[in-house]
């Protein structure tokens, strides 16, 4: 069942701006399943590979956090069926690798598997063209044709709205705190840049039974969602002479565990020197390209025994972790309604990230096409 005249945002330049326009979709092969588009969240890595060369040809449909319908699935797939509810991420993983049958998905060696091979017709194309489908997902248009790997089905009952923010959100996020961070009963937790993920890392520091979570944001206005979602503390940058400081004093020497979840160079240095002797602080904020921070050997990595570690989609096996994570939400366990800040059309995607890319929002939902 090929699509066409699919309506999308692309991206043709790297200007940061989305275009609106129509694709073709091509017949699933394969194990790939066809998705009809019921959610598409907002997240600023896709903006970031909009302004950014990270090597994806252009014209390209970006767009990850993906829950739909399947409409369509391919000859070889064994994992859904027509009628199933799911959601798409973007961690590609072949599954049979080391790392994948070690149930490090995540890591895998192979992620090309779940694409074609340059001699295949392309999944999608403009007027006889090639298009670069984002992350193997492409959920800016109302259609998506994805690898099964990349999917899990949830439960009917579950939005389409909040089920979008699980593939990348809330995993990246709550992920991060339960599978990278292990965060156990009483540790102490810092996070750094209260978006989206942000919010959703003092979910996941709730969930694990945190004792105290400090929530740090250049808005004072952010406060009150932070504590909404599990916050113990607030720290307004903004306001303070030294947030690094203020931390410290709260939390008696640092966080065992300090979250950035901005992707900028002052702040991934200051989760460093805001974690305590012998705590981790954890990089999640997608940086530029060619971004580079300053570690003082000395000090933090030999004297205060800091650990600095990168985190990747939560370290999270997203045939497991989604369909926990929705599981979760309907046993209201996980808060992804006030993740929302609003529900658009496509056409309203550029204002959209420019609200984002202020901070004022947490995330939006395209909904509608």
């Amino acid at each position: 069942m090929s699509k066409s005249n699919v309506k999308c945002a692309m991206v043709n330049e790297l200007s940061g701006h989305f275009e609106i326009g129509e694709i073709d979709i091509d017949n699933p092969h394969g194990r790939e399943i066809l998705i009809e588009v019921k959610a598409s969240g907002l997240c600023h890595s896709d903006l970031h590979f909009a302004e950014n060369d990270f090597g994806v040809p252009l014209p390209a449909v970006l767009g990850h956090e993906l829950a739909g319908v399947v409409i369509a699935v391919g000859p070889d797939a064994r994992d859904f069926a027509v009628g199933d509810h799911v959601v798409g991420s973007l961690i590609q993983c072949c599954g049979h690798c080391r790392p994948c049958v070690g149930g490090r998905s995540y890591q895998c060696a192979h992620p090309e598997e779940t694409l074609r091979g340059e001699d295949a017709t392309p999944r999608l194309s403009a007027k006889g063209e090639p298009v670069s489908q984002g992350f193997g997902i492409g959920a800016f248009a109302q259609y998506a044709l994805v690898h099964e790997n990349q999917l899990a089905r949830v439960p009917k009952e579950l939005p389409f709205a909040q089920a979008s923010l699980l593939g990348c959100g809330t995993i990246t996020g709550a992920g991060a705190a339960i599978n990278t961070a292990q965060v156990r009963p009483g540790d102490t937790v810092v996070v750094i840049g209260i978006g989206g993920v942000g919010l959703n890392v003092i979910s996941g520091a709730k969930i694990a039974g945190a004792g105290r979570i400090v929530a740090v944001d250049r808005q004072p206005a952010k406060e009150a969602l932070a504590r909404k979602f599990g916050a113990t503390d607030f720290v307004d940058a903004s306001s303070v002479e030294d947030a690094v400081e203020a931390v410290r004093e709260l939390l008696a020497g640092g966080g065992d565990h300090v979250f950035e979840v901005v992707g900028i160079k002052p702040t991934s240095e200051q989760a460093i020197r805001m974690a305590r002797k012998g705590g981790t602080a954890y990089m999640i904020g997608v940086h530029a390209p060619d971004a580079t921070i300053e570690v003082n050997v000395t000090v933090d990595l030999l004297s205060e025994q800091v650990i600095v570690r990168g985190v990747y989609m939560g370290s999270s096996n997203i045939k497991n972790d989604i369909p926990m994570f929705a599981d979760l939400y309907l046993r209201g366990q996980l808060n992804l309604d006030d993740l929302i800040s609003q529900e658009i059309d496509i056409s309203a995607i550029n204002d959209a990230y420019a609200e984002l890319k202020g901070g004022a929002i947490a995330r939006s939902v395209i909904t509608s096409f």
